[in-house]
Order: C-alpha cells, then structure tokens, then sequence
C-alpha cells in the first residue's frame, strides 16, 4: 500500500506490507513515517511482530539520534530517524527471521555511514523466509561491487552456522563508506560460465550433504561442465542449536554476474509425516538456480530492488541496468522510491533487441524470458554522516 496522507512532513503508511523498504528510505532520506494499523485485528499477535521491534533496535544501533515511539498495543509507531554512524556493533537477530532479513538494509546503508560498518550478527544463517547470508555474499555484494569506486574493506564470513528454529549462528560484515555512488551502465547478458555451490549441514550426518550435492549436480551437469560444490559441515559450537542442512547454487557469468538459489530442509515442526529428502532438495536447488538463470539480467531476482537503490542514489548521471522481469517486491520499492526521493525511472521492454541480435535462428530459448531495461538519473545523494565531525 501506499502513502496514504503526510503530516508536518511525516509520511504516514497503513499495515505492516513492506515495512523494511519504509524503514530503510526513511533513514537514507531523514525523512519520518508513521505507521499504523499494524495487524491490528490478528487474534493472537496484534501489532509489531518480535523480528520487526529488532529491525528498530538495530536501527536505532547504527544511527545517532532516531527516535522511535511506539504504541501500548503496539499496532503503530512513529519513526524519527537520526544520522548513519555506523562503526562497531553487534546485535543478537530474531530467530523469527533470518539473518538476512537484517543483513540486506545493513548492505543497503552501509556506503552511507559515517564510520565503516563492522558488524556482528548472531541468529539464523539460513531460513526459507529471508535470503541466506551466502545468497547475500554471493549476489548482492557483486551488486554493490559495481557501484563502488573501490570495493577495499567489503567483506562478509560465516564463523557459525545456525539453522531454524534455534539458530545459534554468528556472521561478521564490514563495508567501507564511500561520499557517493557512481553511475553505472550494465545494459547486456551475458552467458553463465560456472556453476559454485555450498552444502552444508549442522547436527546431522555429512551424508546428507554429499546426497543433495549428487543430485543438484545431475542438474546441472546437463547444461554445463564447470560445476563444483563443496561441502561444509559444522561440528559442536560451531553448528549452532538446531539440526538441519540445505545447499547454495552459485552461476556465474563472464561479465560477473552472479545468480544464486538454495533449498533448505524442513524444520523439525514441518517434518511431521513428511521429511525433507536430501535428493530432492538438490534437485530443488538445482531447478531454482536454471529458473534465475532463465530471468536473466545483470542483477539476481532477489536483490533487483538493492539495484534500484543505488542507481537512484547514485552520481548525477544516467545510470542504466539490464534486469529480468520486476519481482512484486522490486515494484513496490520503485513506489516508495518515488515518495521518499521523488525519482521516477524510465522502464522499457529489452527483448526488442536481443530479437534483433538472434534474428534468422529458431533458438529464443537463449534469450530466457522477458527483460526490462532500467534507466534513471541518480540525485547525486552525498554522505552527509561522513562530513559530521
């Protein structure tokens, strides 16, 4: 849903849809919000959920300044944000939601801080509901690369691995600040050259493992030669406080761009009459990643919109981006966009062109599906927090 009113400069939004795209623009432009009607007629949970109030504190961690004022019953709260710091910080996440739930809005504001991020995080590594913290490392820091002057100081590790419910995993992430962004212009696909992939397992036999690996790579020896996955197995500590294992699928292209898909086993609540088999899963991941290749563009599914991010913040210039078809999720950041940053972009149908280039040969399959060409100009966001003393 959209804005539906402002007050005194304060943006005012109804219900929890896409309350991590408000929070995330609000505290890049300094501009507030208030949300309301927050689940206000769930019987059991009304209101801000455990994973949305930790989002806020670990918003209020990396800023000076922001104010946030919720409700008794929790169903609306106003959000006041401060100036990015950044610097040293370690947060204990929700096991609602995975890590990457918190990780991909510390990638988002990251370049924009006023000291380097250098961030611990500890909760679940690995979820279905959120990106995985090796989806992250694997698509949408090389996102961030491409805009980066100097990409020095951007790092991400897994030290523990944690998987749902209990997660008990622990990752590090630094990322350099930068004045600004440069414009970029990534307006063709090219074709995938490997296939990378990690299978990992905490609390159960390595078998399992190696089994999804076998599988995943029947997949994907199909299409291509170059195909490794390794495999990663946590003992004690370092497997945090659940049992569970699932694997990534990393494609890589020669221009550098990188896809990525998991599958990730049932929870031990799920696997009630019906448990997670380690060859489908492999299987399962392994259709994911051909289903991301087959979107195509420059840019994985899952973070269109962190590329739409940048190109409006970046220099004033043109910045244009080849993507695959717009995920709901990037679409609804395109409106926010326009309410916080009052950018527009221009939109336009890309298979025109690679019709042209494939002309004369019965193989439209190389094309994959349709693609959308990105352009805008950036308004030249300038770090402020890196100029405060």
């Amino acid at each position: 849903m959209t804005c539906v009113g402002k007050e005194k400069g304060c943006l005012i939004y109804e219900g929890s849809n896409f309350l991590k795209q408000r929070l995330l623009l609000s505290t890049l432009s300094g501009k507030s919000i208030e949300v309301r009607e927050i689940r206000p007629h769930h019987e059991t949970n009304p209101g801000l959920q455990e994973y949305e109030t930790n989002l806020l504190q670990l918003l209020d961690k990396i800023t000076n300044g922001t104010i946030t004022r919720v409700d008794r019953d929790g169903c609306s709260f106003v959000y006041q944000p401060g100036l990015l710091y950044g610097g040293v910080i370690h947060h204990d996440c929700s096991t609602e939601r995975g890590i990457g739930y918190y990780l991909d809005v510390l990638v988002a504001l990251g370049p924009f801080c006023k000291k380097p991020l250098d961030v611990t995080l500890t909760g679940v590594t690995n979820s279905k509901e959120s990106p995985s913290v090796d989806h992250i490392k694997a698509s949408a820091l090389p996102a961030l690369k491409r805009f980066l002057v100097v990409d020095e100081g951007l790092e991400l590790k897994v030290l523990k691995r944690g998987i749902m419910p209990g997660g008990g995993g622990e990752i590090t992430f630094r990322c350099p600040v930068r004045k600004s962004l440069k414009a970029i212009q990534c307006t063709k696909q090219t074709m995938v050259k490997r296939i990378r992939g990690t299978a990992y397992c905490c609390k159960v036999s390595p078998a399992m493992a190696n089994r999804a690996v076998e599988h995943a790579k029947g997949v994907m020896l199909n299409f291509l030669p170059d195909v490794y996955i390794n495999t990663d197995q946590h003992k004690g500590k370092r497997s945090g406080n659940s049992p569970g294992y699932g694997i990534n699928l990393v494609a890589e292209t020669t221009d550098g761009t990188m896809f990525s898909a998991e599958a990730i086993c049932k929870t031990m609540d799920e696997q009630q009459g019906n448990p997670s088999i380690p060859e489908d899963l492999g299987r399962e991941a392994g259709m994911k990643l051909l289903d991301e290749v087959f979107r195509g563009g420059c840019v994985d599914s899952a973070f269109q919109w962190l590329v739409v991010l940048y190109m409006a913040l970046a220099q004033k210039d043109v910045s244009k981006f080849l993507i695959g078809p717009l995920s709901q999720y990037t679409i609804h950041f395109l409106q926010h966009l326009r309410e916080f940053f009052a950018i527009t972009f221009k939109l336009e149908n890309a298979n025109g062109d690679q019709e042209d280039e494939t002309a004369g040969r019965d193989d439209e399959e190389l094309s994959g599906s349709n693609k959308v060409m990105l352009t805008c100009v950036g308004v030249g966001y300038s770090n402020f927090s890196k100029r405060v003393n």
